[in-house]
């Protein structure tokens, strides 16, 4: 079963037990896949953000949709031509049709 929990940042822990409260503040540089510590000395100190590179961590919400954005995009843009679609052929069929109760039963949609 998918569970989205937040990632663990372990180079959070890996700074704070080096420097404690030393650290005055913290970034997580994505690019590089480490936590930068700016410490109350002007220096800086990078981490680790994972204990091993091969390791698979928990989905969020925000992985999945960097991972799959395109099948949703897909998925949405099929839905809506084929709602479009659906929508054209009973404005035709209503066109089409010569008796007046069946081009107001295809254009009237009732609410309830």
């Amino acid at each position: 079963m998918l569970t989205l929990q937040r990632r663990q940042l372990v180079g959070h822990d890996i700074l704070l037990a080096r420097h404690g409260n030393h650290i005055s503040t913290m970034r997580v540089d994505r690019q590089s896949g480490r936590v930068v510590a700016y410490l109350d000395d002007g220096s800086t100190d990078s981490a680790p953000n994972m204990i091993s590179p091969g390791l698979r961590m928990p989905d969020t919400l925000r992985s999945i949709l960097r991972e799959d954005w395109t099948f949703f995009a897909v998925m949405a843009a099929c839905t809506t031509g084929f709602a479009g679609a659906m929508t054209a052929a009973a404005v035709a069929l209503a066109g089409f049709s010569s008796d007046p109760a069946m081009a107001e039963l295809l254009t009237t949609y009732s609410g309830t």
